[in-house]
Order: structure tokens, then sequence, then C-alpha cells
């Protein structure tokens, strides 16, 4: 292999150490929380792999003997936080529906290790045709190896710790202003009326989501903006002036109930519709990709003694499918036995289930690493996967049920539908993982680590996550509750939990084996979906590929609360007026605008992690401090000040605290000029 002579000391570097592995799985637990947390509040996670990698360099740089593949394989460790969390896209639902009072460890456990490690195995056959031989430009595994390439070589304080720990104090302070003492407020809007007609100008003070939005960039900002425009612009607006309020009705909650009942819904059918156009389009290259992995392990000759190529043995692999198959038909089955239905229904529910699971679980792990490789972790649609598993599960359920007769009864309906939910999070589980996998692997093959250590690396990955994710999910639900899910009735329902994508869910689900589900409004949004697509292939045909307007992002757009999508776009903005003037710099001082961007990017990747970290432990934190004040008999708002007449001054504070926050951040990543 070229410049293997050049590397050639990096093949005796330790890999995958005792230490490593320990600080993964704390960085792990760290970083798990943190995207539970921020999931259920606004329904997007961070992909976790840069910032592990930093904090794993300047740790690990306190020991003798650490170098470029051990901090390598703490990040890849550590990565399956940011994406194993994602289960709570669909699990919190069992909640929301009631079938569910808590979430019970064990099977919480097994359904994300058993997800996760198969999410791994299934996209392992890949890495040869989608990674190595592949142009995919796989974004974040590309710029955590540099990340790795740049401390490694770099000594000193210059290691981007330092950008990490002030953006998490900055939004820490901020949100335990907001959501400990709720001094500052989290958002304001603008409403008013046009004839009949309900319009909303909203804004979110999450320094959180600016980070998130920095990192979505401007393209998925603009896209998520023509979203909220839709909704709140035109749809929201019409229904509201075809059916007048009624006299006694209050405007606010008249509008928001109007964007729940019917608005909601266009965003689902966009954001499906847009979910299959992708797998549809990355069908042929995703096949392409399998049959060459395929062919290359049933080759004798095609398993190769070089380190950088040798992946997990195929029997380990198989091995390793067989019992988590295992796991998960033993998961469901502790999942049925409660109804104490006949073994022949039993046994019918869990091999369909299983084979649907696993069989659905594989074809999206594959497209689901093709996508990461394409667009990056980030910015896959998992919950567009999520919603064409609980619909595929749904159909054949209901199938079941009425040749069983398990739809005869309302009890029995709620059963199948809280099965849907459970398996659906197996998929969304896979789909995940393979998305983190194939992201890692490309760190891996740009600084010469060994595959086979990344894959383990990666499955201890997923334990580890595994046993935290389910505390985690219990402490948060007891402490805030989710939105249509309190655990007790003094609580307050506007500190409640969004939890954005398991409400779409379990509405579908519900939906679906109801017979009441809003078609016609989903079917409006397939539409709304379909002219996205066109004219998405028609922008990038026209620009070369410059210009795009992303469906997915529009229907998330429609979909997720416009407070929460504000301050994302605001971080998308910010980061594009940045480039803008970093580029127009180095043209005028003749500075290398190569090194000046990446520096910059560098600098503002690191802080925007750094503010979705700080925002999201002190909520974890946050929710310690309220279980043990309401398991004590205290409030559910213990830190609370409760100031009189404060509305008006809390939205000023948080609108000031806001504009600092992203103004620190703008500051720190024009340090970048200085690098050239």
């Amino acid at each position: 292999m070229s410049g293997s002579t050049q590397y050639a000391p990096q093949d005796s570097l330790r890999e995958l150490t005792l230490r490593g592995m320990i600080l993964g799985a704390l960085i792990t637990v760290v970083f798990t929380a943190s995207n539970v947390y921020l999931g259920l509040k606004v329904g997007l996670t961070f992909a976790s792999s840069i910032p592990a990698a930093v904090i794993s360099m300047a740790v690990l740089k306190m020991f003798s003997g650490s170098n470029i593949l051990e901090n390598n394989m703490v990040q890849t460790q550590a990565s399956a936080a940011g994406t194993l969390s994602s289960i709570i896209f669909v699990l919190p639902g069992l909640l929301m529906m009631g079938y569910w009072q808590g979430f019970p460890f064990w099977q919480t456990m097994l359904i994300c290790a058993s997800g996760g490690i198969l999410g791994v195995i299934f996209t392992i056959p890949l890495r040869n045709a989608m990674v190595t031989r592949s142009e995919l430009p796989y974004p974040e595994g590309v710029a955590a190896a540099e990340i790795l390439k740049a401390g490694n070589h770099k000594q000193g304080s210059d290691s981007g710790v330092r950008e990490i720990m002030t953006g998490g104090l900055i939004a820490g302070v901020m949100a335990f202003l907001t959501n400990g003492l709720r001094v500052v407020a989290d958002g304001a809007s603008y409403w008013f009326k046009s004839g009949n007609a309900i319009f909303q100008i909203p804004m979110g003070f999450s320094l959180a989501l600016v980070g998130a939005g920095y990192l979505v960039g401007i393209v998925g900002g603009l896209a998520i903006l023509l979203g909220i425009f839709i909704a709140w612009g035109v749809a929201v607006p019409y229904f509201s002036a075809a059916v007048p309020m009624p006299e006694d009705a209050n405007m606010i909650s008249y509008a928001m109930g109007i964007w729940k009942e019917k608005v909601r819904f266009i965003g689902v059918g966009t954001i499906g519709i847009a979910a299959i156009w992708t797998l549809i389009i990355l069908m042929k290259p995703m096949i392409e990709g399998m049959r060459a992995s395929f062919r290359s392990l049933k080759d004798p000759n095609g398993q190769t003694s070089e380190r950088t190529e040798q992946d997990l043995s195929p029997k380990t692999m198989v091995y390793l499918t067989l019992a988590t198959i295992a796991l998960i038909a033993f998961s469901l089955y502790d999942f049925i036995s409660v109804m104490n239905l006949s073994p022949e229904v039993t046994v019918l529910l869990i091999v369909v289930c299983t084979i649907f699971t696993v069989g659905i679980g594989f074809f999206v792990a594959a497209a689901c690493g093709y996508m990461a490789g394409l667009v990056g972790s980030s910015s896959s649609p998992i919950s567009g996967i999520g919603i064409i598993s609980v619909v595929s599960i749904s159909l054949a359920l209901m199938v079941v049920g009425n040749v069983t007769g398990l739809s005869e009864n309302p009890e029995s309906m709620q059963f199948l539908t809280a099965l849907t939910i459970f398996s659906g999070s197996l998929v969304v589980t896979i789909a995940a993982i393979s998305n983190d996998n194939l992201q890692d692997l490309k760190t891996g093959l740009l600084v010469r680590a060994t595959p086979w250590r990344q894959e383990v690396a990666l499955i201890i990955g997923c334990i580890v996550g595994a046993l935290v994710i389910a505390p985690v999910l219990e402490i948060l639900y007891h402490a805030y509750g989710f939105t249509g899910a309190l655990p007790r009735e003094s609580m307050d329902p506007a500190q409640a939990l969004s939890a954005p994508q398991a409400t779409l869910m379990t509405t579908i689900a519900k939906g679906i084996f109801s017979h009441s589900l809003e078609w016609t409004y989903i079917f409006v949004g397939i539409g709304l979906g379909l002219t996205l697509i066109v004219i998405d292939s028609f922008l990038k045909k026209s620009s070369s590929g410059r210009f795009a307007l992303p469906a997915l992002a529009v229907g998330m757009g429609i979909y997720l609360p416009p407070v929460v999508n504000m301050p994302i776009i605001i971080g998308a903005v910010l980061a594009w007026l940045i480039n803008k003037h970093l580029t127009r710099y180095a043209t005028r001082t003749g500075k290398n605008q190569e090194v000046i961007k990446k520096s910059a990017e560098r600098f503002g990747t690191l802080f925007a992690a750094g503010l979705i970290v700080g925002e999201s432990l002190v909520g974890v934190v946050l929710a310690f401090i309220i279980a043990a004040s309401v398991t004590s008999g205290g409030s559910d708002a213990p830190l609370a000040l409760h100031l009189e007449n404060w509305g008006t001054v809390a939205e000023v504070l948080g609108l000031m605290a806001f504009v600092t926050g992203a103004g620190i951040l703008v500051l720190r990543v024009l340090r970048a000029k200085k690098q050239a």
C-alpha cells in the first residue's frame, strides 16, 4: 500500500488499551446523558466523535506512551453515545400512550445493546466498498481524523479543549438561569392576526441549538426556515382564517392546536417521502457496494494480512449476529408474555417482529451508512427511517391482529401499538449505529487504525451506552415528564420534554391501528415533499451542486416547534456569514484561505459542540436535583426564584444572553485569522 513505509512506526503503536477503554466509557456516559436530554427536549442529537477526540487527547497526554491510534479508539468508543441515544426518537412513545409507567432497565438495555451491535455487524461488510474504495466524503469522519492528526503533532494548550470548555461554560450558565433559577426566558414569540388569520414570529434563546445550527450549515438552515414559513406563514394562517377562532378561545392556544392537529402531519408526510426518496436514490450504489463486500468475504484470498485492512472475522460476525438475534427474540418474548397469549400467537408475533426488525434493520443499515458518507451522521434522516419502520411494522402487525383476532378489543389494539413502538426502537438503534460505524472507520482509515479493533471499541461503546440510557431516561421522565405523559398531576406541562419524534411515531402507530390517522394532511405533505424533491434536483443540477433544497430539512421546519428551529437557523446563518467574511479577509490580505477556513471550521465545530454539551449536561444535573426534590416531597422547581411580574424582563434577559453567547461564538471562530 502506498505510504506504508512512511507510516510503518504506527504498526507498533498500542490501540485498544485498558486506560483508553475506561476513558472512552466515562466520555460515553457523559455524552449519552447529554444526547438523551437534548434529543428529548428538541428532537436533535449531536455527533460526539470530535469533542470525544479532543477530550481524549487532553486526558491521555497526561500519561506516557499515548498516541494517535489510542485516541482514535477512545473517540470510536465514545461516538456510540451520539448515535445510540437515537432510541429516544421512538421508545418514549410507550409512556406517552400509557403502556409503560417508566423505563424497565433490562428491556431498555437489551434493545439498545442488541440493536447497536447489529448496527456494527451489518456495516462491516460495507467497509471495503463504501470507505476504502469509495469517493464518499464522510465529513465528520474526515474532521475527526484532522483533529486527531493536529493533536498528535501540536503539543501545547491549543488542543481545542479550551473551545469546548468555554462553549460549555457559557451555555451551561445560560441553561442554569433558564431551567434552574428560571429568571431568564428560553424563547419569545410575537403573535398577531390579519383578519381571522393567525401568525407567529418565533424566537428561541437556546445556545445549544445555535451550536447545532452552526454544524448543520446554511443549506439545511434555509430549508428549515422555508419549513417555518410554510407552517406559520401559510398553513396555520390559512386554517385559522378558514375556521375562525371561537369567541372564548385563546389565540395562541387555538393556533398551536391547529399546528399540532393538522399542520404537523404535513411535516410528517414531507419527512416520510424525503426519507423514502433518499433510500431510492441510494439503492443502486448500496447494492453494488454490498455485492462487492460479500464477494471479498467469500474469497479465501480476499483476507489480507495488512493490519489496516483486517475486519472482525466472518465467523465472529456470524456468531455475534446469531447471539444478538437471540437477545432480540428474548426481549420480544419478555415484552409479549405479559399479555398471556396462546403459545402459537406468541411465537408468531416474536417471529414476525424479529424478521421485520432484523430485515428492515439490515436494509436501512446499508442505506444509513451510505447517507452518513454522503452528508454526515448528524444530517442523516434517522427520523424518516423511524417513520418508515413504524408504518411497516404497524401494517404487518395489523394483518397479524386481524388473522389472530387480536384486533377485536381495545386492550389488544393498544398492545399491538406498543409492540410496534418497541420493535421500531430496535430498527432505529440499528440505523443510528450504522450511521456512526462507517464514519468512524473512515477516521480509522485516515489515521491508519486497525478496523477490527475499532469495531470492538464501538461494540463496547454500545454496551456502555445501553447501560446508561435506561436510568437517564427514567430520571428525566420523573423530573420533567414528556409531552402527554406526566408522572405527577401537579407537574407543569410547559416544562415537559417535548420528545417530538417519539410523539410523532406514537401518533402514526395509534392512527394506523385505530384507522384515525390524518391521511389527508399526510398526503398534502407527501405532495409537498415530491415538489421539493423536484426543485432540489433541479437546483443541484443547474448549479453543479452549489445550491440545494433538502426536503427532509423543510419537513423538520414544519414539524418541529418554531422556537426550537429559529436558533438552529441563526447558527447556520452565522456559520455562513463567518465563512464569507474569512474568504474576503484572506483575499484582501493575501493569506492562505484554506488554512484560515480549516482553522475556523475547527474552532467553530469545537465551540459549537461545547455549547451543546454544556446546556445538555446542566439539563441532566438539574434533572437529578428535581428528582431528588420530588421524591422527598418537594417542588418540581426547587431552584426557581418565582419573581413576580418578571415575564417581560425574563424575555429581555434571554435575548441579551443569547446575543452575547452568539457573539462570543463569532469572536472565537474569527481567531482563525491569526492562523495564516
